[in-house]
């Protein structure tokens, strides 16, 4: 298939994607980017955000939380620290989990590891819930 591009996507958990596919949106630490069939070669650091894939007029979205990415002439590899695809996102959850959250973070007796830990958390949840 020479009109399509080879995708991969895998977590520590689990492989999310296997395909060939169209085009695929990719949140690059410099920005967004997209790779198609026959994209040049590169390597990329992830920022956190959501992997668009597009094949045959069909959208899958996913949410990564950094990694890497890598377009060779066999397609796109990404590495992801975490992924999930955006349709097992719960709402009511991540709100939930950004209240608490933000409760620990209001709590003057929290040392600055452990603040620090939380607001990186908080930052995560919130680019969860926008992925939605």
């Amino acid at each position: 298939m020479a009109d399509k591009l080879h995708f991969d996507l895998v977590a520590p958990e689990r492989q999310i994607a296997s395909e060939d596919v169209d085009q695929v949106d990719v949140p690059g630490i410099e920005g967004m980017f997209g790779v198609l069939p026959n994209h040049a070669p590169v390597m990329t650091v992830l920022a956190p955000g959501v992997v668009r894939v597009v094949n045959g007029g069909q959208e899958t979205r996913i949410f990564v939380r950094g990694g890497f990415a890598e377009v060779t002439p066999k397609g796109l590899t990404i590495l992801a620290e975490e992924a999930i695809p955006v349709k097992e996102l719960d709402r009511g959850s991540l709100l939930q989990r950004i209240k608490d959250c933000e409760e620990d973070l209001s709590d003057n007796d929290t040392t600055n590891g452990v603040r620090q830990r939380a607001e990186r958390e908080l930052k995560e949840l919130k680019d969860l819930l926008a992925a939605i």
